[in-house]
C-alpha cells in the first residue's frame, strides 16, 4: 500500500489509527520543541507553547465546544463511554466541551490504545532497527531529503535524536510536524490531552495495546517496499498535499461530521488495491476485537471506563460500536447529538 495514501486516509483525515498516537508519543518523549534549533533564516511556525496562551485558554473555557465522536455504553447497571479521537489538535481543543467533560467526570478510568506519557512503554519506538536494512533504505539521496524536511519543519535537533528513529517512523513524525503551519500540533493530540487529564485527576490509565505491537503494524516486508513508502511520504510532504489533507480532515473531526467519517471508503484513496485493502483490514478490523476485549474487561470489573480510540475504529460492521453491541452493551450516540 502507498504510505501516502495510508497517511491521507488515517492520519491526514485527522482521525486516527495507531500510527498517529505513535508519532504524538515520539514527539512528547523527544522533549520540548524549544530545544530544537531552527535553521538560519527559516520562517518557522509558532511553537506549541506559544499557542497555549492564557487568552486562548480563557476563551475556550468561556465557550467550551464538544468535538469528535462519543457514545454512552450501558451494561450491567453501569455506564461507560466510547470516544473516537484525533491524534493532533489545536490549543483551544485542550478544553473539553460540556458533554465530554461530563463523561470524563462520570468515569473511573481512562483507556487509550497506548499511554503516550509512559516513556518506558514508548522505548520500542526508539530502537534503531536492523542496521543492514537501515543502510539499504537510507541512501545518501533519501537521507538528504529527510534532513531537508526536518529543517523545513524547524526541528533541526542538535542531538540528532530524530535521526536515530527508524526511517519509516521519521517520515511519520515529519508528517505531524508539517501540520504545525496550520495550527495543528501533536502536542495537543487528543490522546495526550486525555492522558494528561488522567494524571491530574488521579484516574487509572489503561493501555489497550502496546507501542511495540502498533509499531509492528507499519514495518514493511522488504527494504525496497520501505524505501518506496518513504519516498511517497516525502513526495507528499514536499508538494504540500499531505498538509492540506490533514487540515481538511481535522476540520471534519472538529465538527463531529459522522456522515463524512462513515463514507471514508469513498474518499480515502486507501482501498484501491488488494494490498491496500489487506493492510486496512490489519490496521482496523483485526485489531478491533482485541480493543473491544479490553474495554469489556474493564467494564466487567466494575469500572466506568472512558475508552478513547481512533475514530476509524468506529466505522463499519466490524467496528467497535458494532462489536460492543454484540457483547450486550446498549450504545447511545452522544456526539454528534442524535437527530430528534
Amino acid at each position: 500500500m502507498k504510505l501516502s495514501r495510508f497517511l491521507r486516509a488515517c492520519r491526514g483525515r485527522g482521525v486516527r489509527t495507531g500510527w498517529r498516537t505513535l508519532a504524538a508519543a515520539v514527539l512528547a518523549v523527544l522533549a520540548a520543541p524549544a530545544s530544537w534549533a531552527a535553521p538560519p533564516g527559516a520562517a518557522c511556525p509558532p511553537t506549541a507553547q506559544s499557542q497555549l496562551t492564557p487568552r486562548v485558554l480563557q476563551a475556550a473555557q468561556r465557550q467550551p465546544q464538544d468535538r469528535g465522536f462519543l457514545w454512552r455504553l450501558e451494561r450491567d447497571g453501569r455506564t461507560s463511554w466510547l470516544y473516537g479521537t484525533l491524534h493532533l489538535g489545536r490549543a483551544a481543543w485542550v478544553v473539553p466541551g460540556p458533554l465530554l467533560a461530563s463523561a470524563l467526570r462520570a468515569s473511573d478510568s481512562i483507556a487509550l490504545e497506548i499511554d503516550p506519557l509512559d516513556t518506558e512503554a514508548m522505548r520500542p519506538l526508539f530502537e534503531p532497527g536492523d542496521p543492514v536494512r537501515r543502510a539499504q533504505v537510507l541512501t545518501p539521496a533519501r537521507l538528504q531529503r529527510l534532513q531537508r524536511q526536518w529543517q523545513a519543519a524547524c526541528a533541526a535537533d542538535p542531538e540528532q535524536r530524530h535521526a536515530r528513529l527508524q526511517p519509516l517512523l521519521q517520515a511519520t513524525v515529519l508528517s505531524g510536524q508539517s501540520a504545525q503551519r496550520d495550527g495543528l500540533y501533536t502536542d495537543f493530540a487528543i490522546d495526550l490531552v486525555l492522558a494528561g487529564y488522567a494524571r491530574r485527576a488521579g484516574l487509572p490509565l489503561v493501555a489497550l495495546e502496546s507501542a511495540q505491537s502498533q509499531l509492528a503494524l507499519f514495518r514493511a516486508d522488504t527494504a525496497e517496499e520501505e524505501a518506496q513508502q518513504i519516498d511517497e511520504a516525502l513526495d507528499e510532504l514536499e508538494n504540500g498535499r499531505l498538509r492540506q489533507r490533514m487540515g481538511e480532515l481535522a476540520a471534519m473531526w472538529a465538527r463531529s461530521d459522522w456522515p463524512r467519517l462513515q463514507a471514508y471508503e469513498q474518499w480515502c484513496e486507501c482501498l484501491d488495491t488488494p494490498a491496500e485493502r489487506a493492510l486496512m483490514r490489519r490496521l482496523l478490523d483485526e485489531r478491533n476485537p482485541g480493543l473491544a476485549d479490553g474495554i469489556e474487561a474493564l467494564h466487567a470489573r466494575g469500572q466506568r471506563v472512558f475508552a478513547a480510540v481512533g475514530a476509524l475504529h468506529m466505522v463499519g460492521p466490524t467496528a467497535l460500536p458494532a462489536l460492543l453491541a454484540q457483547r450486550g452493551f446498549v450504545l447511545t450516540p452522544v456526539l454528534p447529538a442524535p437527530l430528534r
